[in-house]
């Protein structure tokens, strides 16, 4: 079982950064993808992006392309989502999810495990 935990959600005007965390529990096997989702009430989970955390691999949704970064520390077992730029439409909940088999896929149903959920607010 891997417990995934995300931290540094919070409301920022437009233009501005924010960094999401996302920390598998100590003692959980390592799952070789990781990948963050958004969520607006009333509407799917929508992919962002994904880490491959062997090889560093990524890949993004057009709508964040050029904006997110999605990095991973290892020895942390932390992936991090920089966001630059952010927009109004940004604001959302945001998720962390684990899969062992995902390659990368920014489907909702390729993943295995989730964390609780981050808010991010963005205003215009």
């Amino acid at each position: 079982q891997v417990q995934l935990v995300e931290s540094g959600g919070g409301s920022v005007q437009t233009g501005g950064s924010l960094r999401l965390s996302c920390t598998a529990s100590r003692y959980s096997p390592r799952h070789n993808y990781m990948a963050w989702f958004r969520q607006v009430p009333g509407a799917e989970r929508e992919g962002v992006a994904s880490i491959d955390t062997r090889t560093g691999s990524t890949r993004y949704a057009s709508s964040v392309q050029g904006r997110f970064t999605v990095s991973e520390d290892y020895a942390k077992n932390t992936v991090y989502l920089q966001m630059d730029s952010l927009k109004p439409e940004d604001s959302a909940m945001y998720y962390c999810a684990a899969g062992l088999a995902s390659y990368l896929s920014l489907q909702a149903s390729a993943y295995s495990f989730w964390g609780q959920g981050t808010q991010v607010t963005v205003s215009s």
